[in-house]
């Protein structure tokens, strides 16, 4: 189900080629589930990573009703708003090759960030010296790589699973100033480079206007379907949030994790493990495998489809019983929105041992 390496030294994927074509949804969703169940096997039989470790960055307020899709409209969640804690991924894994690689997945420039549209109108509408409350910052990205020894120079690839608030111009450089992050290049789905040179004002909301402004082109890699970067590690595309939607798979010792914002806590990818109420008995009335993260409801169906393809991909965790999918950005209690439901938190994880330079 591999297809020869591309130039880049990628492999392109071809096991969900064609899944979403059929006229019938249920036929979509037996399609997916044997792609998503083959990749598994592949990347099992791969080694893990060499290292693979996330940091939180910061707190994010965040609508329940985006968060939680479908269950806020039936008054099946109390709190209003909950809190999102966005982390950051570093994997180092070998290529092809045998080079050492390493990759940052979902590095955000939370100051730059701020100028996308709806955050920028939230935080108008809140006092000052409230924002460090509302929204703590725990690190930085130069301050999660100097914690594990890793430098910038080593960096290869950022990614991010959509383009949503993001500004890559402080880590890539834009026209006439260099970037923190001097080698690396951001992998980018073709389709989520396209969304963004004409956006919907629906979609335009929540993008960082001018976020790859003056950014050199040979430092954006675009790439179609879902990709093999290396050895136990993949860019798997996932639609529906985003058209141009994609999902990182990583082989760890215990097997395969997948890291995803088309959902916000484990009980997205597993609701009828939910120790929620209203989350479980919603899946247990309308037979619903998933719940979305819906600030942006692109292609529903096709997130639910991808949803589905995430969890069968990852597999359920022997100890806890939920999917293996980490939400890029998870729900978490907090005192300022109590109540988040939120029955697994992962927290910071950590695999293997770093290649410092």
């Amino acid at each position: 189900m591999t297809r020869d390496p591309e130039p880049t030294g990628f492999a392109q994927l071809a096991h969900f080629d064609g899944t979403r074509t059929a006229a019938v949804p249920q036929d979509r969703l037996r399609a997916i589930r044997r792609g998503a169940e083959a990749m598994r096997e592949q990347l099992l039989d791969a080694p893990p990573v060499r290292y693979a470790r996330s940091f939180d960055l910061l707190r994010i307020p965040y609508p329940a009703w985006f968060a939680f899709t479908g269950l806020y409209s039936q008054q099946l969640l109390k709190p209003h708003m909950v809190h999102l804690l966005a982390r950051t991924t570093l994997v180092q894994y070998d290529d092809f090759e045998g080079r050492l690689r390493t990759l940052l997945f979902t590095p955000a420039d939370f100051e730059a960030g701020n100028e996308t549209p709806y955050f920028k109108r939230l935080g108008e509408q809140t006092p000052k010296f409230l924002h460090k409350t509302i929204a703590p910052v725990y690190r930085t990205v130069p301050q999660a790589l100097a914690s594990c020894g890793v430098s910038p120079e080593q960096v290869d690839y950022i990614t991010y699973d959509h383009l949503h608030t993001q500004d890559v111009r402080r880590w890539l450089g834009s026209t006439g100033i260099p970037g923190l992050l001097p080698n690396a290049k951001l992998l980018v789905h073709r389709q989520e480079l396209a969304s963004v040179q004409g956006l919907l004002p629906l979609q335009a909301d929540w993008y960082c206007p001018h976020g790859l402004d003056g950014v050199p082109l040979e430092r954006i890699v675009a790439f179609d379907g879902s990709i093999q970067l290396g050895r136990g590690v993949a860019l798997v595309h996932t639609p529906g949030h985003t058209e141009g939607n994609h999902s990182l798979v990583y082989r760890t010792a215990d097997g395969l994790r997948v890291s995803s914002e088309n959902g916000v806590s484990a009980d997205s990818w597993s609701p009828l493990q939910s120790r929620h109420n209203g989350i479980r008995r919603h899946a247990q009335a309308t037979g619903a495998e998933v719940i979305l993260n819906g600030n942006t409801q692109e292609g529903s169906n096709d997130q639910y489809l991808s949803m589905v393809l995430e969890k069968t991909l990852a597999g359920t965790s022997a100890t806890h019983g939920f999917s293996n999918v980490v939400p890029s950005s998870e729900c978490s209690p907090h005192w300022l929105f109590p109540g988040a439901p939120t029955s697994h938190l992962w927290g910071e994880t950590c695999f293997g041992t770093p290649t410092c330079a």
